[in-house]
């Protein structure tokens, strides 16, 4: 490779993890993962509790030290060069930190500080940050006086005081209600559409489906998918799903859907039935009018389930 492609490649690639590892008491929680995200796109980290996100994300923001493999972020080796790095990302929490102390704008200037940020040059930007979190009006507010989504609307705000190259978002609209989490989704597609670069975690299937533009599913340390959500939802699932429910939903879909279904699941009292052509058992369910039934496309939902399953996992 010569020295101008060699280059071109370096600046493209945002981030770069290969045979990442880490191991807790005997067990790898993040065992042999490797990704790449490029300039400009959104890429989500999908997984049940205790799958290793959040210790990948650590390990990638030189919080956790590895115990194998290589990351580089922002073009620099981490942990190595790990707070030269982060001086280019921004980093949303999970857990609301903002300080009770100061108001919205201080909360602002006060972080810029940990960048090195002289805080005329944060306030030469608060406009724009306000405006962009919709919170202009809030300026002069205590963190006390912000209902949940303005919060998180500010905390992602704080997370582009030192326009990042990259923003890691770890579970961003967790606890927020529909409203809110379609307020922040419009913000994160005009970071895209600006150029910036997303590493997402999401609980949320419709948040990762809209968001991004490739995801890995990783289950106990492991990648086990990764692609563009279509990509994916075609090649793992039957595109066809009907959802049966309610009292008798079982015992008529073992009796009378099963034959007419490549393949069928039950949760609760809901059984879910995927198929290529549906229209035999949609008339049997027709035919069935003590019943209710949804028809739909398969969707992130269907192929995150049948990939890490359906059983509860515990919080870690």
């Amino acid at each position: 490779m010569d020295t101008v492609t060699a280059t071109a490649t370096i600046v493209e690639e945002v981030l770069g993890v290969r045979d990442l590892r880490k191991i807790y008491g005997g067990t790898a929680v993040v065992d042999g993962i490797s990704f790449s995200i490029q300039r400009g796109e959104c890429y989500a980290l999908l997984g049940p509790n205790g799958a290793g996100k959040t210790t990948t994300l650590r390990c990638c923001l030189g919080l956790t030290q590895p115990d194998g493999g290589t990351i580089h972020l922002v073009g620099e080796p981490v942990p190595r060069e790990a707070r030269r790095a982060r001086i280019r990302v921004g980093v949303v929490p999970q857990i609301d930190n903002l300080d009770p102390d100061f108001t919205v704008s201080e909360n602002l200037v006060v972080y810029g500080r940990y960048y090195g940020l002289a805080d005329h040059e944060v306030k030469q930007r608060l406009p724009e940050l306000l405006e962009f979190a919709s919170l202009a009006h809030k300026r002069t507010a205590r963190i006390g006086e912000l209902s949940g989504g303005m919060k998180r609307r500010l905390i992602l705000a704080r997370a582009l005081v030192n326009d990042p190259d990259l923003i890691f978002m770890d579970e961003p609209t967790t606890g927020l209600d529909p409203q809110a989490r379609h307020l922040i989704w419009e913000r994160l597609k005009a970071l895209l559409a600006r150029g910036k670069t997303i590493l997402l975690t999401t609980h949320f299937m419709d948040e990762a489906e809209r968001l991004a533009d490739r995801l890995a599913v990783i289950d106990r340390g492991r990648m086990i998918a990764e692609g563009r959500p279509r990509d994916l939802i075609r090649k793992h699932i039957e595109p066809q799903v009907i959802e049966i429910y309610g009292d008798g939903a079982r015992t008529w879909a073992e009796a009378v859907g099963r034959p007419l279904v490549p393949r069928m699941e039950a949760s609760g009292e809901t059984v879910f039935c995927y198929a290529y052509e549906p229209a035999a058992l949609l008339n049997a369910l027709e035919a069935s009018p003590g019943l209710r039934y949804l028809h739909r496309p398969a969707n992130l939902e269907d192929l995150f389930l049948k990939l890490t399953g359906r059983e509860m996992r515990d919080e870690s």
